[in-house]
């Protein structure tokens, strides 16, 4: 694989990865999203939501 080439298949996965975290982000209404990082890369996405009752 040539160097121009995995340059581009970073980005690509960058894009990707920018992309999935947008739309995460997008569909919570109450919670948090964590984002695991190891060794300047993004190994995990954790998605915690709560759900909100009126108690009137």
């Amino acid at each position: 694989m040539t160097l121009n080439t995995n340059n581009t298949k970073q980005t690509q996965v960058k894009i990707e990865m920018i992309n999935h975290i947008t739309s995460i982000l997008q569909g919570i209404r109450f919670g948090s999203l964590e984002i695991i990082i190891h060794d300047g890369k993004i190994v995990q996405i954790e998605r915690k939501e709560k759900i909100r009752f009126d108690a009137k």
